[in-house]
């Protein structure tokens, strides 16, 4: 039996710019990411934890913390685009034109807008692209721009890949 590799993600080399990278997995906030997030970053506006309170607001429920959505949308292109990132760069224009409440499922994609050398590091080049989030429903609930480095190919360091030790059980 052979054994395959699994993705690894791209490198510099495989990002093109105008290409459009449907990212594999959504997520439903639930109440408890909504108020994890929200205390574990000391984020005291109670319309994200407290339901009584976001109930006498106009949107009558709890508001996803804004800054979860961030991450979550984030993490989300991880797989396909900064696998393999040396650092981030930045998050410009960040827009949050729906808001995201517990319950929504979130999904997202990214487009490369920009793809250069790096000036200062021959072993990485510089991409920036624009990601969209979107509910169930497909309303927009956030976009930024984010720019970062990422390794070439050949470049970047090695993820250990152990072999199980073969015995009885």
């Amino acid at each position: 039996m052979a054994t395959k590799e699994g993705w690894r993600g791209r490198f510099f080399e495989d990002f093109e710019i105008g290409d459009i990278y449907q990212h594999p997995l959504g997520r439903t906030v639930t109440t408890t990411d909504n108020m994890w997030f929200s205390l574990l970053t000391q984020n005291t506006a109670p319309i994200h934890f407290d339901h009584h309170y976001a109930a006498q607001t106009a949107f009558g429920k709890p508001l996803v913390d804004s800054t979860f959505t961030l991450a979550l949308v984030t993490g989300q292109s991880v797989t396909d685009i900064s696998q393999n990132v040396f650092a981030n760069l930045g998050w410009d224009e960040v827009r949050l034109p729906h808001p995201v409440f517990e319950g929504d499922t979130i999904y997202s994609q990214s487009e490369v807008l920009e793809k250069r050398e790096s000036r200062s590091r021959p072993d990485v080049g510089i991409i920036a692209v624009k990601t969209t989030g979107y509910n169930q429903d497909g309303k927009v609930v956030i976009t930024f721009k984010r720019t970062l480095m990422v390794y070439k190919r050949g470049r970047a360091p090695e993820i250990p890949r152990l072999t199980p030790e073969s015995g009885d059980a």
